[in-house]
Formats: C-alpha cells, sequence, structure tokens
C-alpha cells in the first residue's frame, strides 16, 4: 500500500490543479537554471510551493533545482519521489549549508493553535532565529530573493469588519501566552526589514490568511485541516465556536502562485497580504467541507482549555489588491478549493 505522501504527485485531480494554476506564473523564464532554499518543504504551503516548482521545471524544462530544508529525509524524499535535495533543518538550530542559492523561501514554523500554548519558546525562536540565520545566509550567497511567510495574525484585534490592508494594525496582548506567535511573526518581519536597510539583503514579506488544501499533513491542528480530512473519511464535523470569525481562505496552490509572484515581481522590505475573494465565516468553510464529503455538520460548547487556544481575532479577512496589482489572482473559490481538498484527500489516505 502506498502512502498518502507517495500518492499526491500521482493524483489526477491534484496534477490538473498543479498545470491550472502553474499558467498564473508569466516570468517562468527567470526561474530558468535557478536554486531554490524552501524551508518547511514538507509542510502545507512549504509542500505546495516545491510541488508547483517541480511541476514547471519538468513541463518547461526549466532545470530547478530545489533544496528541500527539513527534518527527516525519508519523509521529503519519498514525498517529492527524489525530485528534491534533502537538507538537514531545525528553525532553532544554527543553520549550516554551503551551497549558492538563487532565491530562498522560509516557511518553516510552527503552525499549530494547540501548540502555540505548549511551546511557546520553540514557536517565537522558530520564527525570529530561523529567519535570522537564513537572512545571514542570503548576505553570504548573495542570493536574488527571500521571501518569509508572515501571518494574517500580525494585525492582531481590532472592531473593523473590513478586511486588513498591509498598514493596518490591531491590538495584540504581549502577556498573553497566545501572543507567542503573531509577537514572534512581527518581530521576523521587522528584521527582514533590518536586514534589507543594513545589509542590502532582498527580503519581501507576506502574510497568508488561512491556507487549506490536501498538501496539508494529516497531524495539522487546524480546523480547516482538520475538518477536510474527516470529511475525506466520512466523519462528521464537530465545531467548538459559533463560526462567526470571518476570514480570508486560499487553496494552497493558489498560495503557492501568489508566494512566486512576491518572489518575482515584489518589492524588498514590502509585505503583501495573500488574499482574493474567498472571505467568508469559519461557519461557511465547515459548512463547504462537510457538503463536500456529505457529512454532518455539528456544534458544541467548547471548554477553557480549547477556547485559549483560539485566534482571538474576530475579523482576520485581507484586503488582496496589492498582491493582485502584480498580476496574481486565485483560481479556486473557497467552495471549490475545499471540494478538491477533500475529494483528493479521499482518494489518498
Amino acid at each position: 500500500m502506498f502512502s498518502r505522501d507517495q500518492t499526491i504527485l500521482n493524483n489526477n485531480l491534484y496534477s490538473q490543479d498543479l498545470g491550472a494554476v502553474s499558467k498564473i506564473i508569466t516570468d517562468i523564464e527567470l526561474l530558468r537554471d535557478s536554486a531554490f532554499l524552501i524551508t518547511g518543504a514538507s509542510g502545507l504551503i512549504g509542500s505546495a510551493i516545491v510541488d508547483l516548482l517541480i511541476y514547471m521545471s519538468d513541463i518547461h524544462d526549466l532545470n530547478i533545482t530545489v533544496y528541500a530544508a527539513g527534518r527527516s529525509k525519508g519523509k521529503i524524499e519519498s514525498r517529492f519521489d527524489n525530485k528534491v535535495i534533502f537538507i538537514p533543518y531545525d528553525a532553532i538550530q544554527p543553520f549550516s549549508f554551503y551551497e549558492k542559492v538563487d532565491y530562498i523561501i522560509h516557511g518553516a514554523g510552527n503552525a499549530d493553535p494547540k501548540l502555540y500554548m505548549q511551546e511557546p519558546v520553540e514557536t517565537m525562536l522558530a520564527n525570529i532565529t530561523g529567519i535570522k540565520n537564513l537572512l545571514e545566509y542570503a548576505k553570504k550567497v548573495k542570493a536574488k530573493k527571500v521571501v518569509f511567510i508572515s501571518s494574517s495574525e500580525v494585525y492582531g484585534k481590532k472592531e473593523a469588519t473590513v478586511p486588513f490592508a498591509e498598514d493596518q494594525y490591531g491590538y495584540v496582548d504581549l502577556l498573553n501566552v497566545r501572543s507567542c506567535y503573531p509577537i514572534a511573526k512581527r518581530a521576523a518581519e521587522t528584521l527582514c526589514c533590518s536586514y534589507a536597510a543594513e545589509h542590502y539583503v532582498p527580503v519581501s514579506i507576506v502574510r497568508p490568511g488561512h491556507i487549506y488544501g490536501p498538501t496539508a499533513n494529516a497531524n495539522d491542528g487546524r480546523i480547516s485541516s482538520v475538518f477536510s480530512y474527516k470529511a475525506a473519511r466520512g466523519e462528521d464535523l464537530l465545531m467548538k465556536s459559533n463560526g462567526r470569525q470571518i476570514r480570508s481562505y486560499c487553496y494552497c496552490l493558489d498560495c503557492a502562485t501568489a508566494i512566486l509572484f512576491v518572489l518575482l515581481k515584489g518589492k524588498s522590505c514590502e509585505a503583501y497580504n495573500i488574499s482574493d475573494d474567498s472571505v467568508i465565516s469559519i461557519r461557511d468553510m465547515a459548512a463547504y467541507i462537510a457538503k463536500a464529503g456529505n457529512v454532518k455538520l455539528k456544534f458544541e460548547v467548547p471548554n477553557d482549555q480549547e477556547v485559549r487556544t483560539f485566534n482571538p481575532m474576530d475579523n482576520s479577512s485581507l484586503d488582496g489588491s496589492k498582491l493582485i496589482s502584480l498580476g496574481w489572482k486565485g483560481l479556486f473559490s473557497a467552495e471549490d478549493g475545499f471540494a478538491h481538498t477533500v475529494r483528493i484527500l479521499s482518494q489518498i489516505i
């Protein structure tokens, strides 16, 4: 029996999705004969980027080299069918890598809300120390561009019903342990701009909203991933909130094209929201997933411990007009994206 990681690249629907989104990248010649370092390469976003680079390199004979950085050599090599070069990587540890690369995309770090409470120190250090080490490396090898994958959580909490633009910030409680994640992302963004100003390292920042898709690992604790796997297995969904919070959702492969757009066209020391028209409530998200899996959506009151892990932002929708002005567009509506996610997962798990 093949594992999930060995079959996703052979899944027909996922391959079709790769083909569709690859057409959005208009400057593919800039990628010819280039080398990429991707951290967090086995994660939801990182693996989608690697998949897209491999696909475009094969289809267009671009001769792209991908250094996939992570902790498990076996996991990464089997996931990408040995089409990448594995680099041992832990965001908290010193970075020892000496090959020259052209582009660096930093996506490593804890993205599970439950772990924010269990490992707040590691969560902060992975973001701050991780990007610091990579910026030093980029300075040394004179990389053409670094992209830091930040988060919509940098915006904090604000009484607003309109999507956040890149220069609008709300309140983050510095003394709340749950804030380890947004505060670390804020600090890491400032560090990026500091390296750009002092050491002339070209670095852009992306702020994804809520990214989902079949590249999520089975143990991914984000609610969209948990629900997608449950629906793919035919299990009913249990929501432990009223679901009124508003979020920007983006299919993983749309997110991958957005990051490549910023890599190629984004300005240094600027941030770009990754968002299109898929601004919906958590309840709507759950309803789309339940529909895709033909399962029931149920509700239950959360306990205190569960409440402490929740994102405090009632509205974390993002204004994506700055990214869209670069020429990017997302291909998947939330309903279609979740339908594809559940269908692909149901075929490979």
